[in-house]
């Protein structure tokens, strides 16, 4: 008897970065926009600053000894969610070759879409 082989988990190329405005278009926090905090791609998920709040229950320890519930964001399957472009509307996006590089573009434009270098608070919740 063979053994079976686990395949890899093929990890697809997000068209959503870190520090991109989204907007969340179903589900339970559907209508909410806010800045993509983490991206996790073997999960196809994404975090999304000040969206799909949960309670997280911290145990006593001997450091803390009374627990304590805390608000944090969860993740949001990246099918949830689509970019807001400079006008802050909804768009899909696509790639395409400018000067030799893949850029992203807002399909409902076809302008550029500009990559947001901004540093962002994320509280370390393990």
């Amino acid at each position: 008897m063979a053994l079976q082989q686990k395949k890899a988990p093929t990890v697809v190329k997000l068209k959503i970065r870190r520090g991109d405005l989204v907007k969340v278009i179903s589900g339970g926090s559907k209508g909410q926009t806010g800045q993509i905090i983490r991206v996790l791609p073997e999960e196809q998920r994404v975090v999304v600053q000040g969206v799909n709040l949960v309670w997280k229950h911290k145990k006593p320890t001997a450091t803390n000894t009374q627990g304590t519930r805390e608000q944090m964001e969860a993740p949001i399957h990246i099918s949830n969610v689509m970019l807001l472009d400079s006008n802050q509307t909804p768009t899909r996006v696509g790639r395409r070759l400018e000067e030799g590089k893949l850029v992203r573009f807002a399909k409902s434009t076809g302008l550029t879409v500009q990559t947001r270098e901004v540093e962002i608070q994320e509280t370390d919740n393990n």
